[in-house]
């Protein structure tokens, strides 16, 4: 028989990784509030969760905002010079 793991409401406030890591575990969870089941939690397929989503291509925004603009300050200058000044 298919015994599903108990977690209380107050583990999901307090001792949030713990209930994380048995979902990454790939068990099921029952959540309880005053000894009554309320919830339960089914861990995401495996797809889902280990396929990240791509970054974007933030080069390419950027040429399409200033083509090839040259400015003659970059934006690690200004911060540099900006930290000098006030330390």
């Amino acid at each position: 028989m298919y015994h599903m793991k108990s977690v209380t409401v107050r583990d999901l406030r307090y001792d949030f990784p713990k209930v994380e890591r048995m979902l990454r575990e790939g068990k099921a969870l029952r959540v309880t509030k005053r000894g009554k089941v309320i919830a339960k939690l089914e861990p995401e397929n495996e797809g889902a969760h280990s396929a990240r989503a791509p970054l974007p291509d933030f080069e390419a925004r950027l040429k399409e905002i200033y083509g090839d603009q040259v400015f003659e300050v970059s934006g690690a200058e200004l911060i540099s010079a900006d930290r000098e000044d006030r330390f």
